[in-house]
């Protein structure tokens, strides 16, 4: 189950104060694993991303967008999911931000709406991550 320490009735509060400052010492955040569609790479826990081996200079809210779709490939994520999941809940949901936070992130892939190589606007629904073909995922 992962347990590495213990203690024996009876225990001084000291000793457990000891083991617990000990243990919140450590790393213990399981670490995402790096997202790949074709070229693009996600790396969720140093907030980073790449495209073809190039570090992509994104800000937060774009590298929330890019996580979120590689996080649901060949999903249509909506407008709303992404407002509901990246924004918190005082964002009027009429507003633009997805759209110009989108066009962020395709400037900064070298993407065109389009053209496009990775995120595609399916038109009335949302967007998603482009069908990667096999010359493109090597």
């Amino acid at each position: 189950m992962g347990a590495d320490d213990y203690l024996i009735k009876p225990f001084h509060f000291t000793e457990l104060s000891a083991r617990i400052r000990a243990l919140l010492r450590r790393d213990l955040r399981a670490r995402e694993p790096v997202l790949r569609h074709g070229d693009l790479a996600v790396d969720p826990a140093q907030q980073v991303a790449w495209r073809a081996d190039r570090r992509l200079n994104l800000k937060r809210k774009e590298f929330a967008i890019l996580h979120y779709l590689m996080s649901h490939p060949g999903e249509i994520i909506s407008h709303e999911t992404l407002l509901d999941h990246l924004w918190d809940d005082q964002v009027n949901p009429l507003t633009n931000v997805v759209p110009v936070h989108m066009n962020a992130l395709r400037k900064a892939l070298g993407d065109d709406a389009r053209h496009s190589r990775y995120i595609e606007t399916v038109v009335g629904s949302g967007y998603q991550l482009m069908v990667v073909e096999e010359s493109q995922a090597t």
